[in-house]
């Protein structure tokens, strides 16, 4: 059985249970948010060896990094660093987005590299298995897409990306509405190209019980993509995307009918006073699914500073109920990011969701707190062992010296000392 199914019976899991620990909330609450859906739990049956999250209402906000080859540069041992990386500075999950080399084995490499749940988007697979072949993407049948998706989940995969709100309807509305970037999202991209050329529907779609079925049988979460998210801030809120969302929000109700676990995908770039009405009407649209995120993007005009960018519209998704941020790198929009770059993200993200959790969990505000007094103390071993980053802490430190126990900011005019020194001596 499903942890959805588990929890409607009142079962309390052996994974809720270690979840429930780290969280620092009851096992009960937790069984309940997943009961109805409102929270998922990462942990494919075969993935034995991953130490299960959990997404939604009830729990801290996560933050997922995606790693992978491209079809210009295939570097595994690169991308496998860049997992232990993300996970080193916080991310909670990972997802496998490659589109060249061995996929297979890159994929499982992945996965024996870290602990944490691994998502990836199976149609990426079925699409570059096409090429390799000197076929074109929309040569694809549907038995190709449906192997790769059965293959991810037997592998063990936790998560997955299925761009079932494509539709045939909804591409035939791109005709008529027209937008300013069109589609970024390359799954959604391949589907939609796919569709128009056959004229047929998604088969995602059409035969929705049978991925029901699939992902049942593994217990994979459902990553309900956001094929139609705009990639620029004027198509925020357009037609498209908002079909899309109620598409996907009718799809959350037939898998937790079917016993599935599923969470929803969210908008790209989007301006940031119209992030709170966003999230807001996706919680509505789908009854309150975990939401996953990329960023928003709150501005297009900073290329290399898109962590940033990223950064600011996750941490307003979140506060008004995103629960899932994916993190976005100085890369984006410019090339395949570094292992520096991967850092770089995370750390912005974790940034984000930290503001956010401290304000829910009195364990997280607990630790800034005690940065806090540490700083009014001038206490440097105390402020290191709090730090997050604790390399850059050091590097800064070093580089910039200083003979008083300030920093080399204010050195022997440090607001904190002298007032600290004139309040003793009164």
């Amino acid at each position: 059985m499903t942890q959805l199914e588990e929890a409607r019976r009142g079962v309390i899991t052996e994974e809720v249970k270690f979840i429930a620990e780290r969280e620092g909330i009851s096992a009960e609450r937790l069984r309940r948010s997943v009961a109805k859906g409102h929270t998922v739990i990462f942990r494919n049956v075969r993935h034995d060896w991953v130490r299960p999250v959990a997404v939604g209402n009830v729990v801290r906000v996560k933050v997922n990094a995606n790693i992978g080859t491209s079809r210009d540069i295939v570097d595994v041992k690169a991308e496998i660093e860049k997992a232990k990386v993300a996970v080193k500075y916080g991310a909670d999950t990972i997802m496998d987005l490659s589109t060249g080399g061995d996929l297979d084995s890159i994929r499982k490499a992945i996965m024996k590299a870290v602990d944490v749940p691994i998502g990836t988007v199976p149609i990426y697979q079925a699409a570059e298995e096409m090429l390799a072949k000197g076929k074109a993407i929309i040569e694809m049948t549907e038995d190709d897409m449906w192997k790769a998706v059965e293959k991810h989940f037997r592998d063990g995969v936790d998560y997955t990306t299925i761009h079932v709100g494509v539709t045939k309807e909804v591409v035939e509305k791109m005709k008529r509405v027209k937008r300013v970037v069109g589609m970024v999202s390359r799954g959604g991209t391949f589907l939609a190209a796919w569709i128009l050329h056959w004229g047929e529907e998604n088969p995602f779609y059409r035969d929705y019980d049978y991925l029901l079925e699939l992902a049942r049988e593994y217990d994979v979460v459902l990553s309900l993509g956001d094929g139609l998210r705009p990639g620029g801030l004027p198509d925020a809120g357009d037609e498209l995307q908002i079909a899309e969302l109620y598409t996907l929000g009718r799809l959350v109700r037939r898998a937790r009918e079917a016993g599935v676990q599923t969470m929803v995908e969210g908008p790209g770039h989007v301006p940031i006073d119209q992030i709170p009405a966003q999230i807001k009407l996706a919680k509505v649209a789908t009854d309150n699914a975990p939401f996953y995120v990329l960023g928003p993007i709150v501005t297009d005009i900073f290329p290399g500073y898109d962590h940033i960018t990223s950064a600011i519209g996750g941490a307003i998704a979140a506060l008004n109920g995103a629960d899932f941020l994916c993190y976005v790198t100085p890369a984006e929009h410019l090339g395949l990011p570094t292992v520096e770059h991967v850092r770089e993200g995370v750390i912005a993200t974790k940034i984000a969701a930290h503001a956010v959790n401290l304000t829910r969990f009195e364990e997280d505000f607990r630790r800034d707190y005690l940065m806090s007094l540490a700083r009014g103390r001038l206490d440097w071993a105390k402020q290191y062992e709090l730090s997050w980053n604790k390399e850059k802490f050091i590097e800064i430190r070093k580089e910039r010296p200083t003979k008083t126990e300030a920093c080399s900011m204010c050195g022997d005019l440090c607001a904190i000392k002298l007032i600290n020194d004139m309040l003793r001596k009164g």
